[in-house]
């Protein structure tokens, strides 16, 4: 039997081949230093184009001789020149012709002193003929150490040096990745390039990546934020996919934080999870938030005992999720050096971003030598977004835009409008085939099984199953994906591919009532609960506004998820959230006269007062106008048992308990606190060391933080009466007493249990070669070529 082989190894036969032809100059060039930095291990400047004098790069001081130097040995002392040669033909081999005015700049680099080394490097092939005559002209040019390395022993460096792919990630989008991959980490990567093959080609090494991948190392955890389409998600991805190569970690891509934990192995700690729109898609969906919220023991556990976790947000959307989520229960969201806003692009990193989208894009020569005068103001634009310019180099979205400035930076800046009209002006079975995706809500299973609604949708679009067929197909790598379902790699269908894309067709059945019919006629429950607006004015992420005409439908088909028939603790979320942000006033009355029993489940709320989101629904109601007297009462005397008995004090602070309470109600509920907690006769801590007996599994520290907050806010929330916040202070200490004891025990029982190794990852590399650097050769340069 053969051992597998290693990591950083070839596992397929052949030599490997990267398509380094579809770089551009200037990515060759960075890719070029980085060999000389990262496998060579030496320094090296690099020299804006136009004013290098023949040195795309260059070393000075002692050569240090790496340990594994891959063919480069007893190079003398520097000066030490390097110079790039990229061509955009694949299959090609470079020749002494084309080196002509190279020869010439060497020869005058030697008389300056400045060349004692020269190193050529190409994506192109070099012959043994060839490249005897290129040593020699430079060695007549006075140069006393030449070497060229050619394309193939880029690719042959690349495949077996993980850390220069680490840097370098796009790599893994530009050859077979069966020739540097292990069997199980093959596997692993198809299905990630099932999504990420396209984003790997035109990847660009940012700031963002690069700060994204310390964090990970050093915490084990990042979170990437940003506005939609800066490109967080490819980050996370690539990152999934650095971490299958150089971490030898095993990719986990779950939909939420319960599969995390189902998916998570103590046995396995080298785990990357990798999660986009942890807390929602277009908005906020707070079921998500409180997954996160409830299991976040478990993930610090999986964190701390070595695996990795990437999370993904719109910034709004973490900012509507960030107060439901406790900061003793989940520190590492607190810390700012895990937190990483990807829309905080430099002009240099925007510029190759949108080159590499044109470049490998498929607008026509012709197109692109038209755009290309524009292109430096285009990347300017403010805001920028990837995704953006990603369509920019696609025909399906530029059918009617003009190559002009105008046009271009207009595309840029107002992407929205062009897909509205692009979106419009689609044929009926794309239509369809849309409406189908949007419908299923994140993805749509192949093959196809119709059913009676989704049959309705086609027959009304003026549509048919044969024209659906080859519409997903047509539309896949444009508008749709085709990849495996998260969580099920078996499985595999189409998704929008992007949220914005989802987004732009929410505002088109929006604008047409006969489709939004058509839309609400098919539509699952459940989605309704996440896709519908009933008129609210505050939510931010396109929904399906419901015009009032429609208001009775709507409340007809919600009323069959009365309480008794919600599944689980996440359908609850939705339902509250809905009523809570997405609902008038009128919409509100109509549906407490469709469901009388809507305003009695509510008021059945549970104790954590201040993220249950019945009360939430409660406050808005109560806005509304439609809550009567007796239901008010017994709601405060629900939340006065609740204050007093756990105690829970998550009301105290939490705004919508300020629109239900009045100033004298708050009051009341005090001074029962102040009654039963200072009571001499209290057994509060001796409850809750009790039972702490049956919670040994969490340390002393998270058992009794929910009390420690809640003692806190209470102690607070009474500053302006120092006798009995000092009471409040008497007893936090006591428990701080306790916690103590309880700790110590704790240590005693942890020092008899081994614990687990983590393995050590590999250095990130986090220098790159002068971003900083005005180049006066534009990098769009060789857009058309």
């Amino acid at each position: 039997m053969t051992d597998r082989p290693r990591k950083g190894t070839v596992a397929a036969p052949g030599s490997p081949d990267f398509a380094l032809h579809t770089l551009g100059w200037r990515a060759f060039q960075d890719l070029c230093a980085a060999v000389l930095r990262e496998v060579w291990a030496q320094s090296v400047h690099t020299f804006a184009d136009s004013n290098d004098g023949g040195r795309d790069g260059a070393f000075y001081g002692t050569w240090q001789q790496p340990p594994d130097p891959i063919g480069v040995q007893d190079i003398p002392d520097g000066p030490f020149v390097l110079q790039c040669k990229h061509t955009k033909k694949a299959d090609t081999t470079l020749t002494p012709s084309e080196l002509s005015d190279e020869f010439t700049k060497a020869q005058a680099l030697v008389d300056q002193g400045l060349c004692g080394s020269y190193v050529l490097l190409t994506n192109a092939r070099v012959s043994g003929t060839s490249g005897a005559t290129i040593r020699q002209r430079l060695l007549d040019a006075g140069v006393r150490y030449p070497l060229i390395l050619d394309g193939q022993w880029i690719c042959d460096t690349i495949a077996s040096r993980q850390r220069l792919r680490t840097f370098v990630p796009r790599v893994y989008g530009l050859g077979d990745l069966s020739q540097i991959l292990d069997e199980r980490a093959y596997t692993q990567a198809q299905y990630l390039l099932s999504y990420l093959r396209e984003e790997l080609a035109t990847f660009v090494v940012t700031d963002a990546y690069r700060r994204a991948a310390q964090a990970v190392q050093q915490h084990g955890f990042v979170l990437l934020l940003g506005e939609p389409a800066v490109g967080k998600s490819v980050i996370a991805a690539t990152l999934a996919m650095t971490a299958l190569d150089a971490w030898g970690c095993l990719t986990v891509n779950p939909h939420d934080a319960t599969e995390l934990v189902r998916h998570w192995n103590p046995n396995e700690p080298n785990q990357f999870f990798w999660i986009d729109d942890a807390f929602g898609a277009v908005r906020h969906e707070p079921q998500l938030t409180d997954s996160w919220a409830r299991h976040m023991r478990q993930i610090m556990t999986a964190v701390h005992g070595g695996a990795k976790i990437v999370l993904t947000s719109r910034d709004y959307i973490y900012r509507d999720a960030r107060p439901h989520l406790k900061e003793y229960a989940y520190p590492l969201l607190h810390e700012q050096q895990v937190v990483v806003d990807v829309a905080q692009l430099p002009l240099e990193e925007r510029r190759q971003i949108l080159y590499n989208h044109i470049s490998l894009g498929d607008q026509p020569t012709e197109v692109r030598g038209k755009m290309k005068p524009h292109l430096e103001e285009a990347a300017a634009q403010n805001p920028f977004h990837p995704e953006v310019a990603r369509r920019l180099g696609r025909q399906a979205f530029t059918r009617h835009l003009k190559p002009s400035k105008h046009g271009i930076t207009d595309f840029m800046r107002r992407p929205t409008a062009f897909l509205r009209d692009l979106y419009t002006e689609l044929g009926p079975d794309e239509k369809a085939a849309l409406a189908l995706t949007y419908q299923s809500g994140e993805f749509l299973p192949a093959p196809l099984a119709l059913d009676a609604a989704q049959q309705d949708v086609i027959i009304r679009l003026g549509s048919s199953p044969a024209g659906i067929d080859r519409a997903l197909n047509a539309l896949t790598g444009t508008f749709l994906r085709f990849s495996s379902s998260p969580g099920n790699e078996t499985t595999t269908g189409w998704s929008f591919r992007h949220p914005t894309l989802q987004e732009g067709f929410a505002e088109l059945l929006a604008a047409n009532p006969n489709l939004l019919g058509i839309f609400l006629s098919g539509l699952p429950l459940e989605e309704m609960l996440t896709k519908l607006d009933c008129g609210s004015e505050k939510q931010r992420g396109t929904l399906v506004k419901v015009p009032p005409t429609l208001h009775h439908f709507v409340a007809k088909r919600l009323q069959e998820l009365e309480p008794r028939k919600r599944k689980d603790h996440w359908e609850d979320f939705l339902w509250c959230n809905f009523f809570t942000t997405r609902c008038s006033d009128a919409f509100l009355k109509q549906y407490t006269e469709t469901d009388p029993s809507f305003v009695p489940n509510m008021m059945n709320f549970g104790i954590y007062l201040g993220s249950d989101r019945k009360p939430e629904v409660l406050a808005r109601l109560h806005q509304a106008d439609l809550i009567s007297e007796d239901e008010h009462e017994e709601i405060v005397q629900t939340l006065t048992e609740y204050a007093v008995s756990v105690p829970d004090a998550g009301w105290v602070d939490t705004p919508h308990w300020n629109i239900i309470l009045s100033q004298e109600e708050r009051e009341g509920i005090l001074k029962e606190v102040r009654k039963e907690l200072l009571s001499p006769t209290s057994t509060l801590l001796w409850d809750w060391r009790i039972n702490r007996y049956g919670n040994r599994e969490i340390t002393p520290e998270e058992y009794y933080a929910p009390l420690r907050e809640s003692l806190e806010t209470y102690r607070d929330s009474l500053a302006n009466q120092p006798e009995i916040a000092e009471e409040f202070s008497r007893l936090l200490a006591e428990m701080e007493e306790l916690i103590e004891d309880e700790k110590s025990e704790a240590d005693e029982e942890q020092e008899s249990k081994p614990r687990p190794n983590t393995p050590s990852a590999d250095h990130i590399p986090t220098n790159q070669a002068n971003p900083g650097a005005i180049y006066h050769r534009s990098i769009f340069d060789d857009i058309d070529d």
